[in-house]
């Protein structure tokens, strides 16, 4: 390491996606499609649960804030992703690099702990009936919230720290299409065992726990479910638990094989497509398998435009 050039490096650039030049414009049509109807997904959620009262639940408070959560890690990624599919130079500072960071594990990880949050209140909503006014209070739903935040912005902060520790030599090119904290950590010229490890151990606490809690929430939502035999309670369960389920999957599944387990037999194309799946597909697909399939979220979207109730089938 200490034969490299200890050049400062004041920006980076990143290869972006491995899209061949004659497909550019398509993949570029294609995800501005998909940016614009993460947006639009998002914004017509958030707006539909502030204006109408009936959805001023927990259940729609975890949603609100999810939705806002997708739109801003999508907003993280896609303007900067978009634009440098136009440029002859698709490079970023390396303060904005690290604000990119900053920003895209704060939006990911909170996204995590409302997923706990909202299997939470489900599992309760479901499984105890009875109680679930009574533990499911305002002031719990809050703090819920609010703790998800707090503890998101330290874990964020915590790794920007530690990558503005280390040096980068005159190697500034990113195989990537945003600042991934892995990709930083293969062009530092300093010591990234620290770094590592942090990663590690609380990707641990971070990914791997509330995923383990969100399955045994819908787990033991599909048990209780199934305890009454009938077709419907088996069509009641896959409805409630199915896509819930295979969002979580692809989201968690490609998070946890990138940083917590990644692969040496692992191409960057292929670490760059499973990127594409939790930084685009998830955030766009979110509003949909929650919400916009809700019934509530339906009628609220008709008394909200329409001014009048509209029947929906169970």
């Amino acid at each position: 390491m200490t034969g490299k050039n200890q050049t400062v490096v004041l920006e980076f650039l990143l290869l972006g996606l491995p899209i061949k030049s004659e497909l550019r414009d398509q993949f570029y049509a294609l995800f501005l499609l998909m940016y614009v109807t993460t947006i639009l997904g998002n914004l017509l959620i958030i707006v539909l649960i502030r204006l109408d009262s009936r959805l001023h639940t927990p259940m729609y408070l975890f949603l609100s804030n999810l939705s806002f959560s997708d739109l801003c890690f999508s907003s993280v990624i896609m303007p900067n992703l978009l634009q440098n599919m136009q440029s002859q130079v698709p490079s970023i500072p390396y303060a904005g690099c690290l604000t990119q960071m900053y920003f895209f594990l704060f939006f990911g990880d909170l996204e995590s702990f409302l997923l706990v949050a909202m299997a939470y209140d489900r599992y309760m909503a479901i499984c105890f009936p009875l109680h679930y006014t009574t533990v499911m209070s305002p002031k719990l739903c809050l703090s819920l919230v609010v703790l998800s935040w707090v503890l998101t912005a330290a874990h964020a902060m915590l790794h920007t720290l530690l990558m503005a520790k280390l040096s980068f030599c005159a190697d500034n090119i990113i195989p990537h299409f945003f600042c991934d904290m892995s990709a930083l950590l293969k062009l530092a010229c300093s010591d990234t065992r620290v770094n590592e490890l942090v990663i590690f151990i609380m990707g641990g606490l971070i990914l791997i726990i509330p995923f383990l809690l969100i399955v045994m929430s819908y787990a033991r939502i599909v048990s209780s479910i199934l305890r009454v035999p009938s077709a419907r309670g088996i069509r009641k369960a896959f409805s409630t638990c199915g896509s819930h389920l295979s969002v979580l999957s692809l989201f968690y599944g490609t998070v946890i094989g990138l940083y917590l387990c990644p692969s040496a037999n692992n191409s960057a194309v292929k670490e760059t497509v499973m990127a594409v799946m939790y930084t685009v597909v998830t955030p766009m697909l979110n509003p949909f398998i929650y919400s916009l399939r809700n019934r509530d979220m339906k009628g609220a979207l008709g008394r909200v435009f329409c001014g009048k109730k509209i029947p929906f089938s169970v």
